[in-house]
């Protein structure tokens, strides 16, 4: 006899959630019946950035979900420790830590100003370490304690370094996390694993930072994250710990061979995603 895989009644704390691939991974989770705590700092709509914490926990209410919307700024410790316990007490615990929150810009070394390589530090790195940490000493009381992150693999090609070393290591930062986590924490049963789409995904920061619409057209949307991440948080925590995927490689496991239907504009060729050869 087989056990149903699913996140029906398990909380996930989900950074950035309010829109994007966040929200895809939370609707996903929604579906089954999770409870979803949405740690954004979005509270009022932009122009250029759709989507807020309250409209976010709108539409996980109504997939099915159930959601808290708690305003945090992963930069402040104090305000992190306090989206976590208040999301605890709110469920009753905590099961799966989803940290998706980022900060990109693909500048070089001489256009990088400081304030800006000390947000992408402060978010990347910094943010995901706090936040994981706060969240340990109840993903280790729970059945199935998952964490992923939405990084890359660790590719040391020069060439992902040479425009944008700044943002590069920042990034790579969180895949260390779960290099050394994993190893960790494996004695204590909790999953550290990194995501990483194989193609741009249709997001605010694509259409902002790469391209406008005619780049979102050669995107995929964010649906196929929420599917992977789905993938790998229904597995067991003791046997899928440490691991790199990619959306398509997660997928295909589980079976999957119609990515078409993943395309915003079916037929267009993709853009590939940074850091994957």
């Amino acid at each position: 006899m087989t056990t149903e895989r699913t996140l029906r009644g398990k909380t996930l704390f989900i950074t950035g959630a309010s829109r994007g691939i966040g929200k895809a991974i939370a609707l996903r989770a929604a579906r089954d019946g999770a409870n979803i705590i949405i740690a954004a700092k979005t509270t009022q709509a932009h122009a250029k950035l759709p989507g807020t914490i309250h409209s976010a926990a709108e539409e996980i209410e109504a997939a099915g979900g159930k959601a808290l919307a708690v305003k945090t700024d992963i930069r402040f410790e104090e305000q992190v420790t306090e989206a976590i316990n208040t999301g605890v007490e709110h469920f009753g615990g905590l099961d799966i830590l989803v940290n998706n929150a980022s900060a990109i810009s693909l500048t070089g070394t001489l256009d990088t100003p400081m304030k800006t390589f000390d947000r992408m530090y402060d978010i990347n790195a910094r943010g995901s370490y706090l936040v994981t940490q706060k969240a340990l000493p109840h993903l280790l009381k729970a059945e199935n304690p998952h964490v992923l992150n939405l990084s890359p693999p660790l590719n040391f090609d020069p060439k992902w370094f040479a425009g944008h070393a700044a943002y590069t290591l920042a990034k790579y930062a969180m895949s260390v996390w779960v290099l050394g986590m994993s190893q960790e924490f494996v004695e204590r049963h909790v999953a550290f694993n990194a995501l990483w789409p194989c193609t741009a995904i249709a997001t605010a920061a694509v259409r902002n930072l790469l391209g406008g619409e005619k780049a979102i057209q050669a995107c995929r949307k964010p649906e196929i994250m929420g599917e992977a991440a789905w993938a790998v948080l229904t597995r067991s925590s003791q046997q899928c710990t440490g691991n790199f995927f990619t959306d398509e490689a997660i997928l295909a496991e589980e079976g999957e061979t119609d990515f078409d239907q993943y395309a915003v504009q079916p037929g267009t060729p993709l853009f590939k995603d940074f850091f994957l050869d």
